[in-house]
């Protein structure tokens, strides 16, 4: 879809093309996107837009996904590893899913836009003694049959393995609701990872763009793991642990 290489020009000029090419594309997939998924909205429909914009961003960006196993389609929360942006693009548009975010990310220009689109389930992470009820808003969503996403490790991670799953965030499976399943979900970038890896040391603006401006294409695996019945766990960082051990199998037994 992009050059390799841009003759004549510089190693940041190169990159900042790259990095505005992919936003231009981006773009004019949100505006053909949008007026479609208002359309839906207004007649009442469930719409499939924002998971179709979601999915073809990703390969404006650069990625190539490939999916291992098969993603539970409703009644299920996904706990997945965490490394760059670009897995809300590839995740979603792989499975459909809502995600469960810091509640701050409404508030960014642009990014709360489209978390607003997908429906994102926002959560307070700081107010530790509203866990319950925080739990009770996935709980909710959970109930309305669409799949539910989130970020086991509470931030991206510096490529180097994975960080511990926070308990917390698994409250909402517990007690277990008839017919919920818990379904590990292990992010692959392979030889990308450490190009791909957010630290935080920049901001997400400037880190979208360091990324769309890389060069080539990146290719990621996606492994939806068999999933797991909450009922058999009555704690939840004893579910929190084994979600994360079948996640880090999975992701060793593929490299």
């Amino acid at each position: 879809m992009l050059a390799l290489s841009l003759p004549g020009r510089s190693a940041a000029d190169a990159h900042l093309w790259r990095g505005r090419y992919r936003v231009a594309m981006i773009a004019a997939l949100l505006a053909a996107h949008v007026p479609l998924h208002g359309l839906w909205r207004l007649f009442g429909r469930r719409s499939p837009w924002p998971t179709s914009f979601l999915r073809l961003a990703g390969r404006a960006a650069g990625a190539d996904v490939r999916i291992v196993g098969t993603p539970l389609r409703s009644h299920v929360l996904m706990a997945t590893n965490h490394l760059s942006w670009l897995d809300i693009l590839v995740l979603a548009g792989a499975s459909g899913a809502r995600f469960v975010a810091k509640d701050e990310i409404a508030r960014w220009p642009l990014f709360g836009f489209l978390a607003g689109l997908n429906r994102t389930v926002y959560i307070a992470r700081k107010k530790r003694g509203e866990v319950r009820e925080q739990a009770g808003l996935v709980r909710e969503a959970l109930a309305e049959g669409c799949p539910v996403a989130l970020f086991a490790e509470g931030g991206t991670g510096d490529g180097q393995g994975v960080k511990p799953f926070r308990a917390s965030l698994f409250e909402a499976l517990l007690p277990p609701v008839p017919g919920i399943r818990l379904q590990p979900v292990a992010i692959d970038y392979g030889r990308d990872t450490p190009d791909l890896a957010w630290d935080r040391g920049i901001g997400m603006g400037r880190e979208m763009m360091r990324v769309l401006g890389l060069p080539g294409r990146r290719k990621v695996t996606i492994r939806f793991l068999d999933p797991i019945d909450p009922s058999g766990w009555g704690d939840r960082k004893a579910l929190a642990v084994e979600a994360r051990e079948r996640l880090v199998a999975a992701l060793e037994a593929g490299r």
